[in-house]
């Protein structure tokens, strides 16, 4: 709590500390003498708490102030010697405690200002507080008055005082601490009770806590804690049902459905049928979700929705996508795709959307078919409004990476599309984080349709204008860089987008950027010792035997240098077996030698199937300018890459990525360094266009370059604009 606390400890009492006087300090006893001697040396180590040479302890930056905190720290303590010494109704054994307790409150304050426990400015009302707090228990009263007057850190002192242990307000004092903590701590009040359980308020703050966390709710009411006792004897609806959840050995189970059963709107037995049945639970879990996506349009908000919606992504990837992913050689659409085929066309859109970085781009296609196919009308307006809009924008930024948002579009009337796709681009603001924004930016670079396009174009400058004309800065710099970027993606705009939004080059990447300061270029590859790992890897050294470069065997990579041009070197993990976790450990002991050289790849390329991209990003360095994600579906991991390093140039695909690509595209980048010419990327993919032929072409049409890598392009942007500001 903040509080300035001498203005209003002027008004109300400075008046009468301005006017005490200092009393005469009578004669003391030669055993109490030594008492006196450690408040005075408290008193000077106080006064010296800021430096050795001070001669005032200065608690804040006005004079006055000072001046007046050491006034009550001189006059006050001294007068409280003197009323020890004077006071007939004080025992002469008591005398030797209340001295000790004036230099244990000094001490103590000395000690909790060091630990920043306190602040300077609090000292005059500590020791006012002190004052009136001696009087009370002098006159055998309570000082939780003064404990309820003052700051929690004043309170603590005092009560941990040796003349207050035993007030006959001690409990009450005590337990106003306690809610001071947690008026202080609002986040932390269920830690707080378990170490205070016998409150008097325990019971009103657990009803609290209970409709405030209730997956922290859940977690302290499942132990055997005294806590969890209290919460189990506490007589209100929301609070005996979390309690009685936590006592179930399945209540995990049951919590997601918390909402329904405080409601009374489900029972528990018709829960406990259905926990086994894993089509069964799934289809309940849609359900709920769908019920509670319908409330929320209206600001109702469910209880627990966000356990309900992750325990249904969990169970949708446990019960099918892990199952169907694993399938992925699979040739039979029949046999890969069977454990899917009791689910409504609802209950595979949870499926996608929920799934964005665990399913591979075979399962996404296969799922998203057959979501139209069980529909009697394959209506796409029809499928969102059956689930009310949840998770709309994801579907689209997915349908978008693997090329499916131009049939979903499609599938409704272009008044609700276009109607749609106006709702997409707005509200981008309003999150706490880019997603939507950068998902958007994402999306944007698939569709050709030119109407769509500017459809989109003219929604976010509408957007930009009213976040203009209401001062919304936050919304300015979105769609002010969207708007930039979409416009630069047409060349008779004549926008360089690099130059405009001062980021670096978007359409190539300098050379002289990815060399070291030895003029050398690092480049790593990853690869992985599945049964195609060796095909692939053998199919990279066989490029690379001519008169231009050299391999260099290693136990457990190998390194390939340029024997003529730039110093350029690939260093490639061998794809040892991946079953015995040879290829990790490959990885780790390469990655370690690069680093014990002191080489900083600033190329890095994922070689391997989607399922292993995770684990090259994990180990993605941050010196990385350009990266190739030659897996298949490997633009859905790009926000993962530009968490590691934000001014990455990526090439992905936005589905099937192959080895004669990936190592096509390699072969050129490589001779082009090599040869020292800065990547052009537009250029590249020109030649690109004309080398792949046939099939093969097909798939490379989906590899997204780094200039047409919006999501990348705006995430840049944006850390740009921040770090100007």
């Amino acid at each position: 709590m903040t509080k300035f606390y001498f203005f209003v400890f002027f008004i109300v009492k400075f008046t009468v500390t301005q006017a005490q006087p200092e009393l005469q300090m009578p004669k003391v006893p030669l055993n109490r003498q030594l008492f006196h001697v450690k408040i005075d040396d408290a008193q000077q180590n106080i006064i010296h708490l800021n430096g050795n040479n001070d001669s005032i302890f200065k608690v804040s930056t006005d004079d006055g102030i000072n001046q007046q905190t050491n006034q009550i720290l001189c006059t006050h303590i001294n007068n409280l010697q003197a009323k020890v010494e004077l006071d007939s109704t004080i025992l002469e054994s008591d005398k030797f405690i209340w001295l000790r307790s004036i230099e244990n409150l000094l001490t103590d304050f000395g000690n909790y200002y060091k630990q920043k426990a306190i602040k300077g400015i609090a000292l005059g009302d500590l020791i006012l507080g002190y004052e009136q707090a001696m009087k009370l228990q002098l006159r055998k009263k309570s000082i939780y008055p003064i404990i309820a007057a003052n700051d929690m850190e004043v309170g603590n002192i005092l009560l941990g005082n040796v003349c207050f242990k035993n007030n006959v307000g001690i409990k009450a004092a005590k337990d106003e601490l306690v809610l001071k903590l947690c008026k202080k701590y609002p986040q932390k009040i269920l830690k707080i009770l378990q170490d205070n359980v016998e409150v008097a308020f325990a019971d009103s703050l657990i009803i609290v806590e209970a409709y405030k966390n209730q997956e922290a709710f859940y977690n302290y009411a499942s132990t055997t804690s005294p806590l969890a006792q209290k919460i189990q004897a506490v007589n209100e609806p929301l609070v005996k049902t979390i309690g009685l959840l936590a006592l179930m050995n399945s209540g995990r189970v049951y919590f997601p459905f918390l909402d329904l059963l405080y409601r009374k709107q489900i029972s528990l037995d018709t829960l406990t049928k259905l926990k086994n049945d894993g089509d069964g639970y799934y289809k309940l879990l849609v359900k709920t979700e769908i019920d509670y996506a319908a409330r929320m349009q209206h600001g109702d908000t469910p209880l627990v929705k966000n356990v309900l919606t992750e325990k249904l992504k969990a169970k949708g990837i446990e019960n099918y996508i892990d199952t169907i992913n694993g399938l992925h050689e699979e040739r039979s659409d029949a046999v890969r795709f069977k454990c899917i085929e009791k689910l409504t066309p609802t209950e595979l859109y949870y499926l996608c959307v929920l799934s964005e970085r665990e399913i591979y781009t075979s399962s996404y296609l296969g799922v998203y078919k057959r979501i139209f196919e069980k529909m009697a009308t394959p209506r796409a307006d029809s499928l969102l409004l059956n689930v009310h809009y949840d998770y709309y924008k994801k579907f689209l930024k997915m349908a978008s990476a693997y090329n499916t948002l131009t049939d979903f579009l499609k599938r409704m009337d272009e008044t609700e599309a276009n109607k749609m796709v106006r709702n997409f681009v707005t509200g981008l603001e309003t999150t706490n984080t880019l997603e939507d924004a950068v998902d958007v930016a994402d999306s944007y670079a698939s569709i050709e349709d030119k109407k769509l396009q500017k459809l989109i174009i003219a929604q976010v400058q509408q957007n930009l204008d009213l976040a203009t004309a209401n001062g919304n800065k936050r919304g300015q710099k979105i769609y002010n860089l969207l708007n930039t970027i979409f416009l630069s993606m047409d060349s008779s705009n004549k926008i360089n987008v690099s130059e405009k939004l001062g980021i670096n080059p978007v359409f190539k990447m300098p050379i002289a950027l990815l060399k070291d300061s030895n003029n050398r270029i690092i480049i790593q590859q990853f690869f992985y010792g599945d049964k195609d790992g060796n095909t692939v890897f053998n199919a990279f050294l066989s490029s690379f035997r001519n008169s231009n470069w050299k391999i260099i065997n290693k136990p457990e990579w190998v390194e390939v240098k340029a024997l003529k041009g730039t110093a350029v070197t690939i260093y490639a993990n061998k794809p040892l077996d991946e079953l015995k976790d040879l290829d990790a450990q490959a990885q780790e002991h390469l990655g370690s030698y690069l680093d014990s050289l002191a080489l900083a790849p600033t190329v890095v390329i994922h070689r391997g199937h989607s399922y292993f991209v995770k684990s090259t990003i994990d180990q993605l360095p941050s010196s990385a300018k350009v990266v190739l994600l030659g897996s298949c579906g490997g633009y859905q991991s790009l926000n993962e890459v530009l968490k590691r390093t934000t001014q990455a140039q990526i090439i992905s695909s936005k589905q099937v990525g192959t080895g004669v690509i990936n190592q096509g595209l390699i072969n050129k980048i490589t001779d082009e360094l090599r040869n020292g010419r800065d990547l052009n990327w537009p250029q590249l993919w020109k030649g690109f266009e004309t080398q792949f032929k046939g099939d093969v072409k097909e798939k490379f049409d989906d590899y997204v370059p780094p200039h047409k890598n919006l999501g990348a392009i705006f995430i840049m942007a944006y850390d740009k604009v921040n770090k100007v500001e």
